[in-house]
C-alpha cells in the first residue's frame, strides 16, 4: 500500500471505529483540532499511563506534577517566548496560501529521500536475499549523490535560521524552485516569522483584565515549581519532574491529521543534574527513551536519531527521536540538554532564587537540566499507523486488523455467545461482570461470529471469547488470539490470567 494510501486509511479508520473524529464535525469541523471518541480516548489514556509508570513510578528519583495551564505572563517572558516564539512563514501571491518556509524545504527533501527507497527498493527486487541495504546506502553513487544533496541543503537551512537569515531561506526555496503544493505556483513573498502563542485575558472587565496566554508548552510550570517540589519533596539531585498536560500553539499550516494541532498534549519530563555531568545524562537519556519506545514492538527500524543542526541558544546538545509515520521519519520526542537557562532566566525575572544547597559538597549552584519531551497525539498516531495492516488469508480473503500493542488496546476481550438463546447471552455477560473488574470488556451478540471476530480484529482488540453449547457442559470457552487468530479452549477460571499475562504493564516494560 502506497504511503498517501495508508495515510488516508489510517484517517479513516480512527474515524469510523471510534478512534478520532474531527472536533465540531456537525458545524463542518474547525481546522486542526480533532476529539478523542470513545476508543481513541482509551487508548490515549493507556499511552500515557504507560509512559507515567516507566518515567515515574520506576524511577526512585522522578516525581510527577499537574502545572496550571494559566501562567503569570512574566513566565513566557522569561522563557524567550514572548520575543522568539516563533516559525518562518511565507506566503504564495498567486494561491493566496500560508506555509512553514521550513517545512516547504524539508519536503523538498522527502522527495529526495523516496527517490533513494525507490533505488533500495530495485535493488532489493533485483538481489532478493543476498541483499545488503546497509552496505548499498554506503556505497551506491546515485544514493550517496541524494544524501549528499539532502545534507547540503537542511545544513543550509539550519545555518539560515539559526543566522535568521530569512532572506536566505526564501532564496533556497527559489534555488531549489520549490512550487506551492496546490497551485504549482513559485511565486512568494518574503520569509517572515510569526509568534505561535495563543493570547487570551483574565479579569472581571475588559478595562482590568491581564493579558495572559495560553501554555505554549507544559515544561515551564516544572521550572517555576523546582524548589517547591525539590524542598517538600527533600529531592536530593539528580532528580527529575514529569507532568502530561495540554498545550497550545497557533500552527498557521497544522496539518497531517493529528501530527500537528493546535490543542496538543505533551508528556515530558526535567532531570535536574550537576553542571559538568549533562553530557552523561544526555546519552543515559536517549538510550533509556529508546528502550522505551522499542518494548512496545513498533520494530526498531521505524526509529532514529536525528541530532540538531541549529541548537536552541541555551542548549549545548539535543536530538530527536524520529519514528516512519506514513508520511516519512518525523519528529516525535525531543531530549534537550537545556544547561541552566530556564532556572536562572526565572530568576532573573522573578527576582527569587532558584539554587539547590548540595549538602555534600557544602555549596549551592543552579542545577543543569536535561529534558525529554514526547507529544501523546504523535505517539497516538505512531501506535495506531503502524498497527493497521491488511493481511492476505490462506483462503484468499484479507483482513483488516489493528494490532494494537495488548498493553495499550483499549478493549483486552470481547465476550460472544455463540447464538442469543439456550442461556449462553446470561453466561457470557457472567463472563463479563467478572472480567471488568480487571479489564476493560466489551459485549456483543450481534452478527454471525465470523463478522464478530472481523469487527474487533479491526477494533484492536487482542482477545475474543466465545461462549456456547460446550460451555454449558464443561466450563470452557474458545479463546481467540487477534494477531495469530489462535484459537484455543480454556476453563473460564484462566481466562483472568491468560489476559493479564499479555496486557500486564510489567510484561511489557520488562522488555527495556
Amino acid at each position: 500500500m502506497a504511503n498517501e494510501d495508508k495515510f488516508k486509511k489510517v484517517i479513516s479508520h480512527a474515524k469510523e471505529y471510534g478512534y478520532v473524529f474531527q472536533s465540531s464535525e456537525i458545524y463542518d469541523g474547525l481546522s486542526a483540532v480533532y476529539d478523542y471518541a470513545q476508543n481513541g480516548a482509551e487508548l490515549k489514556k493507556n499511552i500515557r499511563d504507560y509512559w507515567w509508570k516507566a518515567m515515574v513510578q520506576m524511577h526512585d528519583n522522578i516525581v510527577g506534577i499537574d502545572s496550571a495551564i494559566f501562567m503569570h505572563p512574566t513566565t513566557w517572558k522569561a522563557s524567550g517566548h514572548v520575543d522568539a516564539f516563533s516559525d518562518p512563514l511565507i506566503d504564495n501571491k498567486d494561491s493566496k496560501k500560508r506555509y512553514r518556509a521550513d517545512v516547504l524545504v524539508e519536503d523538498y527533501c522527502l522527495k529526495i529521500e523516496a527517490k533513494i527507497n525507490k533505488e533500495v527498493a530495485k535493488a532489493e527486487k533485483r538481489f532478493g536475499a543476498a541483499f545488503n541495504k546497509t552496505e548499498f546506502l554506503a556505497t551506491n553513487g546515485r544514493v550517496l549523490s541524494y544524501q549528499e544533496k539532502i545534507d547540503t541543503i537542511l545544513k543550509r537551512l539550519g545555518q539560515s535560521l539559526e543566522q535568521e537569515n530569512l532572506a536566505d531561506v526564501k532564496a533556497l526555496i527559489e534555488e531549489l524552485e520549490i512550487a506551492d503544493p496546490l497551485s504549482g505556483s513559485r511565486n512568494w513573498t518574503d520569509v517572515k516569522q510569526f509568534n505561535l502563542m495563543f493570547g487570551t485575558k483574565l479579569g472581571a472587565s475588559a478595562e482590568s483584565a491581564m493579558d495572559l496566554y495560553l501554555r505554549p508548552e507544559t515544561a515551564q510550570g516544572i521550572f517555576v515549581n523546582f524548589l517547591n517540589v525539590q524542598k517538600t519533596g527533600r529531592m536530593k539531585i539528580p532528580f527529575g519532574i514529569a507532568q502530561t498536560g495540554k498545550a497550545f500553539r497557533n500552527e498557521i499550516v497544522a496539518r497531517q491529521f493529528i501530527f500537528r494541532m493546535r490543542e496538543f498534549e505533551q508528556m515530558e519530563m526535567q532531570f535536574f543534574i550537576k553542571p559538568g555531568t549533562q553530557k552523561e545524562w544526555f546519552e543515559y537519556w536517549k538510550e533509556t527513551r529508546l528502550k522505551w519506545h522499542n518494548s512496545l514492538g513498533l520494530g526498531e527500524e521505524n526509529y532514529r536519531f536525528h541530532d540538531h543542526e541549529k541548537l536552541a541558544h541555551y542548549a549545548d546538545a539535543a536530538t530527536d527521536i524520529e519514528f516512519n509515520f506514513p508520511f516519512g521519519f518525523k519528529e516525535l520526542e525531543g531530549i534537550h540538554s537545556r544547561t541552566d537557562f530556564d532556572l536562572k532566566q526565572h530568576e532573573k525575572f522573578s527576582g527569587k532564587k532558584l539554587q539547590y544547597f548540595d549538602h555534600e559538597e557544602k555549596e549551592s549552584y543552579t542545577p543543569y537540566v536535561l529534558e525529554t519531551s514526547i507529544g501523546l497525539d504523535r505517539m497516538f498516531l505512531a501506535v495506531f499507523s503502524n498497527a493497521l495492516v491488511e493481511e492476505e488469508l490462506d483462503n484468499n480473503t484479507t483482513r483488516t486488523v489493528l494490532k494494537l500493542p495488548a498493553v495499550l488496546a483499549p478493549t483486552k476481550a470481547a465476550v460472544f455467545p455463540l447464538v442469543k438463546k439456550d442461556g449462553l447471552p446470561e453466561l457470557a455477560k457472567q463472563i463479563i461482570e467478572d472480567l471488568k473488574w480487571d479489564f476493560n470488556v466489551f459485549y456483543d451478540e450481534k452478527d454471525a461470529v465470523g463478522k464478530r471476530y472481523r469487527r474487533q480484529d479491526a477494533n484492536g482488540t487482542p482477545f475474543c471469547i466465545t461462549v456456547d453449547h460446550e460451555t454449558l457442559e464443561n466450563n470452557t470457552v474458545t479463546l481467540r488470539y487477534r494477531d495469530t487468530m489462535e484459537q484455543k479452549r480454556v476453563n473460564i477460571e484462566d481466562l483472568k490470567t491468560i489476559i493479564r499475562a499479555e496486557v500486564d504493564v510489567k510484561h511489557w516494560l520488562m522488555k527495556m
